[in-house]
């Protein structure tokens, strides 16, 4: 899910060059060279997708062009407008958005509930009617209120949405994202606070949305985590922390461990790339995040 710079935010000076990463020093220890097809190389082991908005000043038409060459399968949160894009190129809209509100503005606050019935009502059925799957939710923001008063909101709010998504075959996916520095006060910032709500709720038809990069920073712990709460997690966000940049040796976490431990659960759904890329040539560090991802 987005940061800072943010879906909320148009991203600026994206370039959009096919040319290999250089002496930008992308390509860490553990990558091979970006310039090279990787379609025909990944291992099938992992359902790679990438999210749309950190690719904001390219097109949905050259993204889609390239997530085929890569060998990606989805593009994360995209609406109805461009799923017919994403369908010429044979790809899925791995996470599809737009009936949420905002991000703070969410299903643990009673007073958004008619708004957010509205909105579910009428695109849970257009996700069914396109061939996909999952659809986003936020829990929003906390606004003083204990974690008993939030998940009692969220399951009141989410009951009726989920026997709706149950109809059609839709996942309602909450996503997990960090309070401490991105999105203060945001509620469902804890992966035990999400599998706490998904075992309220009862239903297959809702599940959590793991953002690898938010984690970290609100809880760490992020391998045992991903095994313990495996069961209750339908899709992964990427991000290296610090600040959202490539999944490369430059920042903390190690992706390729990680992966695997994914794998390792028997995990069928998507792990989409969300980092902001801080190299010249975007695309071409998506080549090499999904090339670091795939184990």
């Amino acid at each position: 899910m987005a940061t800072n710079p943010n879906r909320r935010t148009a991203i600026k000076g994206l370039i959009t060059g096919t040319a290999a990463i250089g002496a930008s020093g992308v390509l860490s220890s553990f990558t091979t060279d970006a310039k090279e097809p990787m379609a025909d190389k990944l291992k099938g082991n992992i359902n790679h997708a990438v999210c749309r908005w950190c690719y904001g000043d390219i097109s949905v038409e050259n993204l889609c062009a390239a997530a085929v060459d890569i060998g990606i399968k989805g593009i994360d949160l995209v609406g109805p407008a461009d799923w017919p894009t994403l369908k010429k190129y044979g790809l899925v809209s791995s996470m599809c958005n737009g009936a949420e509100i905002n991000l703070t503005d969410g299903f643990g606050d009673k007073q958004f509930h008619a708004q957010l019935h509205k909105n579910y009502t009428d695109m849970i059925p257009k996700v069914a009617a396109a061939g996909y799957k999952n659809l986003i939710c936020f829990s929003g923001s906390r606004r003083g209120k204990t974690d008993e008063e939030g998940w009692n909101n969220c399951v009141e709010g989410l009951k009726p949405m989920a026997a709706l998504a149950e109809k059609h075959g839709v996942v309602l996916v909450m996503e997990l994202l960090n309070s401490k520095i991105d999105h203060k006060d945001y509620q469902c910032d804890r992966v035990e606070w999400g599998a706490e709500l998904c075992k309220r709720l009862g239903s297959e038809n809702f599940k959590l949305l793991y953002d690898i990069y938010h984690m970290q920073i609100d809880e760490g712990d992020v391998i045992r985590n991903i095994r313990a709460y495996n069961k209750y997690i339908n899709h992964y966000h990427t991000g290296g922390v610090p600040g959202r940049n490539e999944v490369d040796d430059t920042q903390e976490l190690y992706y390729p461990a990680i992966m695997k431990a994914i794998v390792e659960t028997g995990h069928k759904g998507f792990v989409a790339q969300e980092f902001i890329p801080k190299y010249k040539d975007k695309l071409a560090s998506l080549k090499t995040a999904v090339h670091i991802c795939d184990v």
